[in-house]
C-alpha cells in the first residue's frame, strides 16, 4: 500500500468515527500520522488538531442543520478550556517524543474502554461555577497537549455538568472540540514543526467526507455497535503504541 492511499483511508476511518459519535477521531488520526505516513509526535499532534479542526466544522453542520447543537452550553463549556488548550499546546512542543506517544497511548486506551459502554447518563440540572469550569479546562488542556479533540471526554461531562439532553451532547461536543482546538492550534503557530502536506491534505480530504457521512452512519446503525466498533480501535493502538515507544 502506498503513503497517499494509506492517509485516504485512515482519514476516512478518523472522519467517520467523529462523525458518527462525536468522539475518537484524533484518537484514530495521530497513531495514523506516526506509524503510517511517518510524521515525528509533535508533527503528528500539530497536523491532527488540523484534521480535527476541519472535520469537526463539517460534522458539526451536519448536526446543526439537524438541530442537533446546544450553542449556548457549548459555548461556555469551550470557554472555560481556551486558556488551558493554549498554555498546553505550547507545551507540547518543549515535550519529547517518546514522553508524548506514552501519554497519548494512555489516552486511547482510556477512549477504548469508555467508547464501547453504553451510556446511561442523565443531567440533574446544570452545575454552575468551579465544578463545570474545571471540565471545562481540563479539556482545553487535553486538547492542546495531545492534539485530540476528547468528544469521549466531552459528551459525559455535557450531560453530566451542563445538563445537554443526550441527543444533542454529540453535536454540542463538536462545538467545544472545535473551539479548543483552534486555540491549541494558535499555540502551536511558531514551532519549528514541519508537516507534510502531501500526505496531510489527502487525509484531511477524507476526513472531511467521513465525517459528514458518518453523521447519516449514525442514524442508520445502532450506537452500541458504533460504539463497539470504534472502541476496538484505540485499544489496539494503544498497545501498538506503548511496544513501539519502549525500547
Amino acid at each position: 500500500m502506498t503513503a497517499l492511499v494509506l492517509a485516504l483511508a485512515a482519514g476516512a476511518v478518523a472522519g467517520l468515527s467523529l462523525g458518527a459519535l462525536g468522539a475518537g477521531g484524533s484518537i484514530a488520526t495521530v497513531p495514523a500520522l506516526i506509524y503510517l505516513l511517518g510524521f515525528t509526535p509533535a508533527a503528528a499532534t500539530t497536523a491532527s488538531l488540523v484534521v480535527v479542526i476541519v472535520s469537526s466544522v463539517t460534522a458539526l453542520v451536519a448536526h446543526a442543520r439537524a438541530g442537533a447543537v446546544r450553542w449556548r452550553a457549548g459555548l461556555a463549556f469551550a470557554a472555560a478550556g481556551l486558556l488551558p488548550a493554549a498554555g498546553a499546546g505550547a507545551l507540547s512542543a518543549r515535550i519529547p517524543g517518546t514522553v508524548l506517544t506514552l501519554a497519548f497511548a494512555t489516552l486511547a486506551a482510556l477512549a477504548g474502554l469508555r467508547m464501547p459502554r453504553r451510556r446511561e447518563l442523565r443531567g440533574g440540572g446544570p452545575v454552575p461555577g468551579v465544578r463545570a469550569a474545571g471540565a471545562g479546562a481540563g479539556l482545553g488542556a487535553v486538547t492542546g497537549f495531545l492534539g485530540v479533540g476528547g468528544g469521549f471526554l466531552a459528551v459525559p461531562a455535557l450531560v453530566t455538568v451542563l445538563a445537554v439532553p443526550m441527543g444533542a451532547a454529540v453535536g454540542t461536543s463538536l462545538l467545544v472540540v472545535t473551539a479548543n482546538a483552534l486555540v491549541a492550534l494558535a499555540a502551536r503557530a511558531y514551532s519549528a514543526v514541519h508537516l507534510d502536506l502531501t500526505l496531510l491534505l489527502p487525509f484531511l480530504a477524507t476526513a472531511v467526507l467521513g465525517a459528514w457521512d458518518g453523521r447519516r452512519l449514525a442514524a442508520k446503525v445502532s450506537e452500541g455497535t458504533l460504539r463497539r466498533v470504534f472502541g476496538a480501535v484505540p485499544l489496539a493502538v494503544a498497545l501498538a503504541m506503548c511496544v513501539a515507544a519502549v525500547p
